[in-house]
């Protein structure tokens, strides 16, 4: 490849079905060394020579100054540009001085003490560039026997000199992360394949234009080869830091949705902690509008918005008064509308959280109706979010389902058929023909809210006692918000 890619976690021990690892590992690189040594051996017999002391002499003092400029991929990769030095070296001067150049520029590993086995490290990384290197040299040899050394012949040469490079380096090079266990050949692969296809176009022409210089106009051109090389370091590594920079806002992102989740679920705590009669409610309605808004084929960023938003859905009842969603009967019409004031309480606590001002405005709507008769803004029809429309089915159907102090709970027979005949006045009429697709196919115990359906379990005692400091906190800030 572009680079040379190395391994460099610790070789650590553990025993395979009939070796232990270490042995595994110091066979492997014997065998590397071995081939290594046996290919530079019928390089010199075949007649290549170093014909050109001087310029190797350069070029491995570049590749060496490179290698101290390599760029970690992965916490068991790191890339190099010296790999580069070296495949220029090998298609303008022959294999066998690439072999020495690659030899060279590695020679600073040598004496490395962080690691337990120096030795057996440096000949590991040697013998793989030692016999990509060679490889991309042979390789250019046949292409410019064919081609010639025009500058057409020689840019094919050194485009099939990168790809033997490369192909040579990655398989190679996953061997030991696998043999150790530290990663797997497809992990391996999947980290460094990215950055050939970044970094190997790039090198490609560099390599193309010195390389014709060299030819054509002067040996010592070969000196030019250091800023270009240090181009290509740089530009090494922006990529890693772009893609660290990516990766750590996949992870800044995914922890935010995590805190968000838990802040959700902390508030349906606190408010399940009040009022044991709905304890549950609020994660039945939280399954049920996700299951509605995945069968209407919405997408996933908006099941996830579904799920969050049925947990908190209900939030705006812990600024309720005391006793009103406990008492065992009807509700009086003063105490309806103090009820009624629990969507827009909801949605007040939920727009002085970091971005919740979309699950504030679904919260807000989640008891409008569609004929325009709802509360606490009168919306109708397609004015209601589609969000706040599927909370409205699944908080109706929970409710029926579920037992209260002023009676029983309904069969789901008899709850599916009161959504029915409230589409088109109180509930839209897609929503509803969705959650019926859902139910149907379900079990019992999902139709009927069970915690056991759900994987979860309602709010216990226990459960009450330790939200008990939340609930008083939830309820005075509710409280100071109306």
């Amino acid at each position: 490849m572009g680079e040379t890619s190395r391994e460099f976690s610790g070789f650590v021990g553990s025993t395979w079905p009939s070796l232990s690892r270490e042995r595994l590992l110091e066979l492997w690189v014997m065998g590397l060394a071995l081939s290594a040594a046996g290919l530079c051996a019928a390089l010199v017999e075949g007649g290549y020579r170093i014909h050109q002391p001087a310029a190797v002499a350069v070029l491995a003092l570049l590749a060496f100054a490179a290698d101290y400029g390599t760029v970690r991929l992965s916490p068991t990769l790191e890339l190099t540009v010296a790999s580069v030095v070296c495949v220029f070296a090998a298609v303008v001067l022959g294999p066998l001085s690439g072999a020495v150049v690659a030899a060279v520029g590695l020679l600073r590993d040598l004496p490395r003490k962080d690691t337990a086995q120096p030795v057996l490290r440096w000949a590991s990384w040697t013998s793989k560039r030692v016999l990509a290197t060679v490889g991309a040299g042979l390789m250019a040899v046949v292409v410019m026997s064919h081609a010639g050394r025009g500058f057409l012949g020689l840019f094919a040469a050194i485009a099939a000199a990168f790809l033997v490079e490369t192909i040579v380096g990655d398989l190679l090079g996953v061997v030991a992360p696998a043999i150790r266990q530290t990663s797997t050949i497809a992990a391996t692969l999947r980290v460094v394949v990215p950055s050939d296809r970044v970094s190997v176009p790039v090198h490609l022409s560099t390599v193309s234009v010195l390389a014709y210089a060299y030819i054509t106009i002067s040996p010592w051109s070969v000196a030019l080869f250091a800023l270009p090389a240090l181009a290509a370091q740089r530009l090494l590594i922006l990529y890693r830091q772009q893609r660290e920079t990516a990766e750590a806002l996949g992870g800044a992102n995914a922890r935010l949705a995590s805190a968000n989740l838990s802040f959700a679920t902390a508030l349906v705590a606190t408010l399940d902690a009040r009022d044991r009669y709905t304890a549950g409610h609020s994660t039945a309605v939280a399954i049920y509008a996700r299951d509605i808004a995945k069968r209407m084929g919405l997408s996933d960023h908006e099941q996830a918005l579904a799920h969050v938003c049925g947990l908190v859905h209900d939030v705006g009842k812990i600024g309720l008064p005391a006793g009103l969603l406990e008492k065992p009967g009807a509700l009086s019409l003063d105490e309806r509308r103090e009820m009624e004031r629990h969507p827009a309480i909801g949605e007040e606590i939920l727009r002085n959280v970091d971005d919740y001002g979309e699950i504030a405005e679904i919260v807000r709507s989640h008891h409008e109706r569609v004929d325009g008769t709802g509360y606490p803004d009168r919306l109708s029809g397609d004015d209601i979010p589609i969000l706040a429309r599927i909370i409205a089915v699944a908080d109706a159907y929970n409710a029926m389902t579920s037992d209260r102090p002023y009676r029983d709970a309904m069969p789901s027979r008899v709850a599916r058929l009161r959504l029915a005949q409230a589409v088109e006045s109180q509930f839209d009429t897609s929503v509803v023909a969705a959650f019926e697709a859902v139910l149907a196919t379900a079990p019992e115990s999902y139709r009927l809210g069970l915690s056991e359906a759900f994987g979860v379990q309602t709010v216990s005692r226990e459960t009450v006692e330790e939200v008990e400091d939340l609930s008083f906190i939830g309820l005075a800030a509710a409280q100071a918000l109306a």
